[in-house]
Formats: structure tokens, C-alpha cells, sequence
């Protein structure tokens, strides 16, 4: 999502409350770093280290890479017990699962924001998980009406 935004739109706001494009990148990079290493205990950076120093797109895009990476490695050797214990999450006691999904669905609400700012800026909108209106190939099977909603399971293209 990121990469579809260019240096003259990280100043773009849609409405003067709205946070900027900027804004949004750099709350995510430190949010999740919060989020990773307070309540899950993922080893992190110190939040003073974890935005680049020069915030272009290119540098916050690798930087999001770079701090990724190191949290799958961690997150992928856990066990289900692991997951399973719970840990602080602000005022509360959640399993680590829970936190995570929480994650999940914060990153999910600003990936949404950005794909309004996208379309506000008359930018491409890459697909996520089917196609949009400026993404599609072949086979591709939006469910845009009641019929596309009534098919059954079809065959996989990756079953043997």
C-alpha cells in the first residue's frame, strides 16, 4: 500500500481532523513496535531508533521492512503455549493470540485509510486479497452480485 503513494502526497490530508499520509506511516512504524515488543515481548529497537532519519517513502518503506522481519522470526518460533499465555495489553489481561489479532486489525484500519487517501488522490489502489477496479486478472471472481454469492466451492487451481 505504501509503495503507491509518492513523495508530494505525504503531506496529503482529506479533512483538517485527518492525520497525514506521513502521519500515518510514522504512527504504524512506532505503534507496532509498541505493540510487538511492550505486549508481546518481541525484541525491538528503541522507539528512538525505529523511524528513519530521513522520512522519504523510500526510507519508511524500508524501514517497515526491516523491523518485520526479525518480528516473523521471533513470532514463528513460538509454541501454541506460547500464544496460548496472557500477557498486559494496556489496562487488561489478553492471550498473546488476542493481542495479535489486535495488531492485525489496526494495521488493517490503516491500510483502509490509506486506500481512501489513494482514491482521493486519484492513485491506483493495489489489491489485497481479490481485485479492485485498477487490479484484476484472469480468473479473478469478485462476488458483485447474488449469483457470484450463491456459487458453491469450486475446484482449487492448486489441488493436485
Amino acid at each position: 500500500m505504501w509503495g503507491n503513494f509518492s513523495e508530494s502526497d505525504l503531506s496529503f490530508r482529506p479533512h483538517g481532523r485527518s492525520s497525514t499520509v506521513l502521519e500515518i506511516m510514522k504512527h504504524q512504524l512506532l505503534s507496532e513496535r509498541r505493540l510487538f515488543g511492550e505486549f508481546l515481548g518481541v525484541p525491538e529497537p528503541e522507539a528512538a531508533a525505529v523511524l528513519p532519519v530521513d522520512l522519504s517513502m523510500a526510507r519508511l518503506r524500508e524501514r517497515m521492512f526491516q523491523l518485520a522481519l526479525p518480528r516473523l522470526a521471533f513470532l514463528a518460533e513460538r509454541d501454541q503455549a506460547w500464544w496460548l499465555e496472557t500477557a498486559h495489553f494496556f489496562d487488561a489481561e489478553r492471550q498473546r493470540i488476542w493481542i495479535f489479532w489486535r495488531r492485525v486489525l489496526h494495521t488493517a484500519h490503516h491500510r483502509t485509510q490509506l486506500t481512501v487517501y489513494l482514491r482521493l488522490l486519484n492513485k491506483s489502489v493495489p489489491a489485497t486479497y481479490g481485485p479492485t477496479a485498477d487490479v484484476t486478472w484472469d480468473g479473478a471472481d469478485p462476488t458483485l452480485s447474488v449469483e457470484a454469492a450463491s456459487r458453491k466451492e469450486r475446484a482449487s487451481p492448486f489441488a493436485d
